[in-house]
């Protein structure tokens, strides 16, 4: 079957919109394809700096003949909907329609439509011109003389030429045939900028991919990055060194370049004075160049790898000479920023932070800073961390977002802090919290280990999370502005990972206390000039704190809590419902006991003794639900042994008087895989119970004496989960 070769040849396409552009063109084309009625069977898009490319192979020649039946109104119907009927279906009399009976409803009209297809080049000539007229580029401009007429096209840059050409493989394809703005689609694009200037002529997607490549346009991006990686890792290696591998910068350059050539520069020593850090975002940022570091030591070294985009005929000196003088400035810069920085002690830079509002509704970063240093001290006992030196770690933990160096490199906050809290001798793990407070920012984030880290980094997020709750500021959907959900899967890790007894609950009520004061502060300022900030008031209403508002939203941010949590050990192959089997009992805002209920919950469930007694327990349960709701009565009081007439029932009274002592004492031991081995005591009985004994009897009192049996098996069952929760 015939194969599509689509390329859109621009002025430039910038790297960071490439990828997406590709797709976006890949989906337009497929889509309306498939609308059309014409099944493809394989497309693949590319992008370069100047052109966008897609080949769609496998698509029929014309489309299927239409044949539709149209149902119409009730013979003998108004005539109206008979005229609507004849100008929808194109008949030019109900002579033309055919009478369908329906024993039900009548006869009715039915128009029998035939609707021959058409050739796909016809479809693509169609429908090309709107995908490209309508193409979601991020920003787009307009030019030349049409650019001031209504219509005219808008693209990211000036729009040179379009190749479009349709046809089977063994033959030559024919060019479809469209313009926009004055732009014929035909077959001829042209190569590389200075290289190899002159245009090409193209016939299909193969043809084209290799006459590109010998004009020095390497056409597929994942090529052009594993030839940027190949040949900078062989340049480092032979002089000794080692390249720091950077994915998104790589995705970058290969944005950049037609055809890569990797060159290596150099860089005076002196600069290696400063963090490697701070040299790497000063080459990479500026320059968009990689770092190469020694082998032997991990630390870098005076020389960085560049990607140009031609093949110099002085093998690349000059290009070489103006990066290295465009680097030699910038980290003179740097290593300004850097030695300023470190005149000027941590501590003295947090009076400026009064005068910063933080959000107009939470106050100043100098509030948030005392709310985070309170918080900490008080999760430091708990977590193992010396109370002091949590203080002091939360203190200083911001103070480097005032530095002239994360001014410059706003991705190098907190390690900054790091180095800056070293240099003026502060203990290391006071250091080590100013990097580490943020962590961890994603799934792929190493999770903070040192006690006074784990502390700050707790105190960090619950502050968020409770003051943006306090303010009515939650997610929605997909918005997630102040990110919310990473502040609390990053809670969750840090206590998970850590193995931290933490009860989250209580660290949100004692919080809403500190947010209580800014709020009031708000309040009886407004208006009013704060250390030279102006605080935008706010009515104390809006969040009076009285007990049952905190406890409510305390509550809730566990419920946010709980279903980040669901989502992660969903992803660890965990079952969400025993997730909300375990939250279902109250009160369950220890997550690492959480965790370790539903890790037992879920072993046991795998075993048949845990597969059976679940569904004995969800039996009593439905039978329960039901008998309660026919009586409008609760079956929760205790069962009389004296009305037990059958030895079924005494088996599973006593049963289960065993296994609330044994579950309840293994639970309050939090030896969950012990409770779940007395529950499975309960099988057997639950078992012969169903099978000899008719819970609905005709006696009054022993059916009702019964049924508050089964509730008895659904109330010891719950000192370890909600089993009514748990999936089949």
């Amino acid at each position: 079957m015939p194969d599509l070769l689509l390329e859109l040849f621009s002025e430039e396409i910038p790297a960071r919109m490439q990828a997406k552009a590709a797709d976006d063109l890949r989906r337009m084309v497929t889509d309306r394809l498939v609308a059309e009625g014409l099944v493809y069977e394989g497309a693949k898009a590319f992008a370069t700096p100047r052109r966008l490319a897609l080949t769609v192979h496998g698509i029929p020649a014309r489309q299927s003949d239409l044949k539709e039946e149209r149902k119409g109104p009730r013979v003998g119907g108004p005539d109206a909907a008979v005229q609507g009927f004849l100008k929808a279906t194109g008949l030019k009399s109900l002579d033309e329609a055919k009478i369908q009976h329906d024993p039900k409803k009548g006869d009715f009209y039915i128009a029998l439509i035939e609707k021959p297809g058409r050739a796909t080049l016809d479809v693509l000539a169609d429908m090309l011109p709107v995908i490209i007229r309508t193409f979601p580029w991020p920003k787009s401009m307009r030019w030349g003389e049409r650019s001031g007429r209504p219509g005219a096209l808008s693209w990211v840059r000036p729009l040179h030429s379009i190749v479009a050409t349709f046809g089977l493989e063994t033959e030559t394809p024919d060019v479809v045939k469209f313009s926009i703005d004055g732009i014929e689609a035909g077959q001829t694009t042209l190569g590389h900028r200075f290289m190899a200037p002159a245009a090409i002529s193209v016939r299909r997607f193969e043809d084209y991919e290799a006459k590109l490549l010998d004009a020095k346009v390497v056409l597929d991006p994942q090529r052009r990055k594993d030839a940027i990686l190949t040949d900078a890792k062989q340049l480092a290696f032979a002089q000794g060194f080692e390249l720091v591998e950077d994915q998104v910068l790589l995705d970058e350059v290969s944005g950049l370049v037609e055809w890569p050539v990797v060159l290596m520069g150099s860089f005076d020593p002196e600069f290696l004075s400063i963090p490697g850090e701070v040299v790497r975002a000063t080459i990479r940022n500026n320059q968009k160049c990689f770092v190469v570091s020694d082998p032997k030591t991990g630390k870098l070294t005076n020389k960085f790898i560049l990607t140009a985009n031609i093949e110099a005929s002085d093998g690349g000196k000059a290009i070489i000479a103006g990066n290295e003088r465009v680097i030699r400035a910038r980290l003179s810069d740097a290593k300004f920023f850097y030695e300023t920085d470190l005149k000027t002690k941590l501590e003295d830079r947090l009076p400026k932070f009064e005068s910063i509002v933080f959000h107009e509704k939470l106050g100043t970063q100098g509030e948030r800073i005392k709310r985070i240093e309170r918080l900490a001290a008080e999760i430091a006992p708990l977590v193992g961390a010396d109370v002091e030196k949590t203080k002091r770690a939360a203190r200083l933990a911001k103070a480097d977002l005032l530095t002239e160096v994360v001014g410059e490199f706003p991705e190098l906050q907190g390690l900054m802090g790091k180095y800056y809290a070293l240099a003026q001798g502060e203990d290391a793990s006071v250091a080590a919290a100013s990097e580490e407070h943020y962590k961890p920012q994603g799934p792929a984030d190493r999770v903070p280990t040192d006690p006074v880290s784990v502390a700050v980094a707790l105190a960090d997020k619950i502050d968020t999370l409770v003051g943006f709750w306090a303010i009515d500021e939650k997610p929605t959907g997909s918005k997630d502005p102040y990110a919310l959900r990473r502040a609390a899967l990053g809670a969750i890790r840090l206590v998970l990972e850590n193995n931290l007894r933490v009860e989250v609950v209580s660290l949100f009520d004692k919080h809403s206390e500190s947010i209580d004061e800014t709020s009031k502060r708000l309040a009886q300022t407004g208006g009013q000039e704060q250390g030279g900030a102006y605080v935008v008031a706010i009515a104390y209403a809006a969040v009076s704190w009285n007990g049952r508002q905190v406890r409510e939203n305390s509550v809730e941010l566990l419920s946010f809590f709980a279903d980040r949590l669901k989502g992660q050990l969903r992803d660890q192959g965990a079952r969400h419902d025993l997730v909300d089997a375990v939250f279902a009992l109250g009160g369950q805002d220890d997550l690492l006991m959480v965790v370790r209920r539903v890790e037992a919950l879920g072993k046991f469930l795998d075993t048949d003794d845990g597969k059976n007694l679940l569904a004995g327990i969800k039996r009593a349960a439905n039978i329960l639900r039901i008998e309660e709701k026919k009586d409008g009565k609760a079956y929760d009081g205790a069962p009389d042994a004296a009305l037990y007439s059958l030895d079924e029932e005494k088996a599973l009274a006593k049963a289960m008087d065993q296994v609330k002592v044994e579950a309840g004492a293994a639970v309050a031991k939090e030896d969950f895989a012990a409770a779940m081995s007395a529950m499975a005591k309960l099988r057997p009985a639950v078992d012969a119970f169903f099978e000899h004994v008719k819970v609905n009897d005709g006696d009054a009192k022993v059916r009702e004496n019964r049924l508050k049996l089964l509730n008895e098996i659904r109330a010891a069952t719950r000192a370890v989960a909600d089993f009514s929760r748990i999936q089949d």
